[in-house]
């Protein structure tokens, strides 16, 4: 990793808080760096939203958890405007979507017209409301918690805000040995009440900055294009990845390219974030995500550099 003194802080404090999951937190802060929304699909218990508040403390960003349920109405989330006498006019009154950090939580429980209403403010960063437009407070994440389908009260995610979340992952049990850490160590409430900001706002924009400027070769978006293309053309697969997918994954390659210390992307930053960033974004015959796993990788394997 990087030799920075803050991110050592920083990745440290994060591996205290969230134990045994190394690699799901270092695909997070790719996820972050790219500037992009995160997906977190795991069973509950396992750790999501400590994750979620451990990065907004760590990164010194104001943060907003909403409980995603059958009845929330897309204005429980954005916002309302509410008539003041006083005034003898309406005045918005912004919902808890106007946070740096978002957790979205079990937003799969939430009606179809809930979950759509954060399309626009993931992606333009703003929400509008009767005619005006109100800017959201920079820098902007969701991170939203999913449980799997199976579980009873859930609603599949549309495709179109599927395709807005950069990564979707999962944290997944932890081994043995992180959870005696879990069972023996601090009570995670507390923990999470003595994190302190590790990265100031305008050494993260820095970071971020320098992410967007890495070098990608021309050789590097042929194959970036290859393995797009790939997955328009498998009968594996019932649709491909969109040009948006592929500019999120040029993103992330580029973000985990900064992150090992490297001015340039390779091939194996594709490799690292391929699944991260594509799996929630395709379907494939019967919508197992182990067939979609395993025809992501075939892909990935079988495409060759040129």
């Amino acid at each position: 990793m990087r030799t920075d003194p803050t991110l050592h802080h920083l990745w440290q404090q994060l591996n205290a808080t969230v134990v045994g999951k190394p690699d799901t937190i270092r695909l997070t802060l790719v996820c972050l760096l790219a500037g992009g929304h995160l997906l977190l699909e795991d069973l509950p218990g396992v750790g999501k939203t400590t994750l979620a508040q451990a990065l907004a403390r760590s990164l010194g960003w104001q943060f907003s958890r909403v409980q995603f349920t059958a009845d929330l109405m897309p204005s429980d989330l954005l916002g309302v405007s509410v008539y003041e006498p006083a005034q003898q006019r309406f005045v918005f009154h912004p919902g808890p979507v106007f946070a740096q950090v978002l957790l979205a939580d079990e937003i799969n429980r939430a009606s179809p017209r809930t979950q759509s209403a954060l399309l626009e403010a993931m992606e333009e960063q703003q929400v509008s409301a009767d005619g005006t437009t109100h800017p959201l407070p920079q820098p902007f994440v969701v991170i939203a918690t999913q449980n799997p389908l199976e579980q009873h009260g859930t609603h599949p995610l549309p495709e179109s805000q599927l395709d807005r979340f950069l990564m979707r992952l999962s944290l997944g049990y932890p081994d043995r040995t992180a959870e005696r850490a879990l069972l023996t160590g601090q009570d995670r409430r507390s923990l999470l009440a003595e994190l302190l900001q590790q990265v100031s706002h305008s050494q993260w924009a820095m970071w971020q900055a320098q992410v967007q400027a890495l070098h990608a070769s021309d050789a590097l978006l042929d194959y970036l294009q290859d393995l797009v293309d790939a997955t328009r053309r498998t009968q594996a697969l019932q649709q491909g990845l969109s040009p948006r997918a592929a500019l999120s994954l040029l993103k992330a390659a580029r973000a985990h390219a900064w992150l090992e210390g490297r001015d340039y992307v390779a091939p194996q930053d594709l490799a690292v974030v391929w699944l991260a960033c594509t799996a929630h974004r395709v379907r494939a015959l019967g919508a197992a995500p182990q067939r979609i796993s395993d025809a992501l990788q075939q892909l990935l394997q079988h495409t060759p550099l040129r």
